[in-house]
């Protein structure tokens, strides 16, 4: 009974993970040229322990590339390989850079546990590197109105290569570097950094922009998805007035309270718009008594006419009338 607990207490000894558990991210592409970081967590009690990153199909051959007790024991990494642990998050993080095709394969993040019986506690993972394109977001917006910069990255046989900027389905839209690796228009901006990434910055979007595009070296391209939000529009609210009340009480008071300020009264601009409402009141009373007076004269006259046509005498009455001198004042009193 003792045997077989003993034989079973040596085989969960020897198996990886019984007593430190690590873990990684899964498998990765990675374009040549590029960097890479992996992070490797393993358990709280494994702190002090020393961590590593070998390359291999099997754990038990694989090619130390780093280790955290002794980084330059390892010069076949040739310095592009670095290994840190951070012990209060519980992980160490691998970096590996300029990567190319021939760098592709299986690697592990390893926890030394030590003793003979006992195996390190490893997780594995395969890295692939491959010559093409990608982009650091395949969908990217912006407002009608500002600009937007795509991200595109490419391998490092297309160094030398045009980059180009086109707008999917439309092959006349395409727009390419120059020998300086520049392009430049009123709406389009490239810039190559001659080494892994280039950039396209949209400028004065409008909503017509919205669409698929594609950045391209050589004969790769990737796909970029653009989108154009309306302008945002500025609503009118009952706070908003408030507040804008509040601030031109504030700089009402401000002005009131400074010494070198002067009087609304004392400001040249009321002055003249008060001697300018006098002279317009003062014009119009005038107008206003001339009319009346004219209006008066035609009434008078309207009267008089009146009266004579209203008179009894007519023409024919003066046919039958006798008409008496006296020339005398005794014909006078003759008559009397």
């Amino acid at each position: 009974m003792a045997l077989p607990l003993l034989l079973t207490i040596l085989v969960l000894g020897v198996l990886p993970g019984s007593h430190c558990t690590v873990t990684t991210v899964g498998d990765l592409a990675v374009l040549e040229g590029q960097s890479v970081t992996v992070p490797c967590h393993y358990n709280p009690q494994y702190i002090s322990h020393v961590k590593y990153w070998c390359q291999g199909r099997m754990i038990d051959f694989c090619s130390s590339l780093a280790r955290t007790d002794d980084p330059e024991s390892t010069p076949q990494s040739k310095g592009r390989v670095t290994i840190a642990d951070d012990p209060t998050q519980h992980v160490f993080t691998v970096s590996m850079q300029n990567l190319t095709v021939g760098d592709s394969g299986w690697y592990w993040c390893g926890v030394e546990l030590g003793g003979i019986w006992v195996a390190d506690s490893t997780a594995s993972l395969y890295i692939s590197v491959i010559q093409g394109m990608s982009v650091v977001s395949s969908m990217v917006s912006a407002d009608e109105g500002s600009s937007v910069t795509v991200q595109c990255r490419y391998s490092m046989n297309l160094r030398s290569s045009e980059k180009r900027w086109c707008r999917s389905g439309n092959w006349n839209s395409c727009v390419s570097t120059d020998s300086e690796g520049m392009f430049n228009s009123r709406n389009v901006l490239i810039h190559d950094d001659k080494n892994s990434l280039f950039t396209v910055t949209l400028m004065q979007l409008e909503m017509r922009d919205s669409g698929w595009y594609w950045c391209g070296a050589g004969q790769q391209h990737v796909a970029v998805h653009v989108s154009v939000t309306p302008q945002a529009t500025t609503v009118v609210t009952a706070s908003s007035v408030q507040n804008l009340k509040t601030t031109i009480m504030t700089s009402s008071v401000m002005s009131s309270n400074d010494p070198h300020s002067r009087p609304v009264w004392e400001s040249p601009l009321v002055v003249c718009g008060v001697v300018l409402l006098v002279m317009t009141a003062f014009l119009a009373v005038w107008k206003l008594r001339k009319q009346c007076k004219k209006k008066q004269k035609h009434q008078r006259t309207n009267e008089m006419n009146d009266n004579l046509t209203m008179c009894p005498w007519r023409e024919g009455d003066y046919k039958n009338t006798s008409v008496i001198f006296l020339n005398t004042p005794a014909q006078q009193l003759q008559m009397l």
